[in-house]
């Protein structure tokens, strides 16, 4: 078995499209290495899976792997979700915390939408991609770590440079090797394989007989554009194999 049809299994990726294969292909090849990766795609596209496939190919793989949304953390508390804090560096600060960076020494850390973070603290990632070292929030003292950054987003990077809303460094520091996900609607082949599996992982969740697709609906579900892409069509299914009266569709 190839390499990339071992890792299809292992994660449950589903689909052949060449493109899908180029990235997973892409990610195997760098994961020997310790070099940035930004993989960029739509929201749903599968991003998560790239960073999951680095770390557990890489000679990180049994140290911690970390996963960040930047976008869900606060712009007040991200500097100290990330770094650290020493205590009494701001109001609620009663203890001194180990940030992510800290925490993920040796390992992996998945930087989830990273064009949603501050340019206060790109300047701080800049450092960390560049020396490896960082300060706690109301530090002075300089610490090491030795993490292998792996980041994705879904917005337009280069937009984002121009609208003064991301560092350029930051982004061709991160950018060593760029991983394209598709989106589904570029994948047509593949949304009847996928609607397949997960008709048969909800039918076993919810102990229901399992969907079958006629060819008008599958013809249906290629012509969709799935703006919410992979994560549209899993939440579909799932809504589905709970709600229709009828288990052909």
């Amino acid at each position: 078995m190839s390499d990339l049809q071992n890792i299809k299994n292992r994660f449950g990726i589903i689909g052949n499209y060449p493109a899908l294969n180029r990235a997973l292909e892409k990610a195997i090849q760098v994961a020997p290495t310790d070099i940035s990766v930004l993989v960029i795609g739509e929201s749903g596209t599968g991003k998560e899976f790239i960073p999951k496939i680095i770390h557990s190919e890489s000679k990180r793989k049994h140290q911690p792997y970390i996963v960040v949304n930047c976008g869900a953390i606060p712009e007040g508390t991200i500097d100290s979700e990330l770094f650290g804090h020493e205590k009494g560096a701001f109001t609620g600060a009663t203890s001194t915390r180990k940030g992510y960076f800290e925490v993920a020494d040796g390992g992996t850390i998945f930087l989830d939408e990273v064009g949603e973070l501050p340019l206060q603290t790109q300047v701080r990632l800049l450092r960390v991609l560049e020396s490896g070292e960082f300060m706690k929030v109301g530090s002075s003292q300089i610490q090491k770590t030795n993490v292998r950054i792996v980041a994705a987003t879904n917005v337009n990077m280069m937009n984002a440079i121009q609208e003064g809303k991301f560092r350029e460094d930051l982004y061709y520091r991160l950018n060593t090797v760029q991983v394209d996900m598709p989106p589904l609607r570029e994948r047509k082949g593949d949304i009847h394989l996928l609607f397949r599996k997960f008709a048969i992982d909800f039918a076993e969740k919810y102990r229901m007989p399992e969907l079958i697709l006629t060819e008008d609906a599958v013809r249906y579900l290629e012509s969709y554009s799935f703006p919410g892409n992979v994560r549209q069509l899993r939440n579909l299914v799932e809504q589905m194999t709970v709600v229709e009266q009828s288990r052909t569709i």
